[in-house]
């Protein structure tokens, strides 16, 4: 079994227990709906902002320009 396999079998029961709790009326997560709520939007938003910020941002023309000219020339269509 590869790494990938075992936690996503993980992660399934996992959410298969909760499931299972959470139709049994019990709250198998201490946070409230709010709290929960709260937490993803925070996740979502950093992580958002780690994307759009990881790779090179270019604005101005002459960075367009050189990002074009490396690209070309990664795929050997640019002279040097």
């Amino acid at each position: 079994m590869t790494k990938g396999t075992i936690i996503r079998t993980i992660i399934l029961l996992m959410a298969l227990v909760n499931h299972l709790l959470t139709a049994n009326g019990l709250a198998p997560l201490p946070f409230n709906d709010e709290q929960l709520e709260q937490g993803f939007a925070d996740v979502f938003t950093i992580v958002a902002a780690l994307i759009a910020w990881w790779r090179n941002n270019s604005f101005t023309p002459e960075a367009v320009k050189a990002d074009n000219y490396l690209r070309d020339l990664k795929k050997g269509k640019a002279s040097e």
